[in-house]
């Protein structure tokens, strides 16, 4: 387990989003990026949480819609890492799944693909 408090948590979240490649968050819109401690029902088996409708599921989107949220579980990462550096991983790899359910890629795929 990784001790880190919620502020260094967040930066590392944001490093890692600003490792990711350009194509992959320039079609993001209408996306915000949040951290929390832990998922509403307090456990500790979810990493993060894509809450919107993926780009293939959208008709007319854009006219005074809420974002969507990427939501980045700092408790559940903090439990599952043993060092700094797998906690970076993680956190990618977790970015990438999420982003993926915006794309509509879904959760089969993404295990196929390695990113879950």
């Amino acid at each position: 387990m990784v001790e880190m408090d919620a502020a260094a948590f967040e930066a590392l979240v944001v490093e890692e989003l600003d490792r990711l490649p350009d194509d992959m968050v320039e079609g993001l819109d209408n996306v915000v990026f949040v951290v929390e401690d832990r998922p509403e029902d307090g456990s500790l088996d979810v990493l993060g949480l894509y809450d919107g409708l993926a780009l293939t599921e959208r008709g007319k989107y854009g006219r005074g819609e809420l974002p969507d949220r990427i939501v980045v579980y700092r408790e559940p990462h903090l439990d599952a890492c043993a060092n700094e550096a797998a906690l970076r991983r993680e956190v990618h790899t977790t970015l990438v799944h999420e982003i993926g359910h915006f794309y509509g890629i879904d959760d089969d795929r993404l295990h196929e693909l390695g990113w879950a």
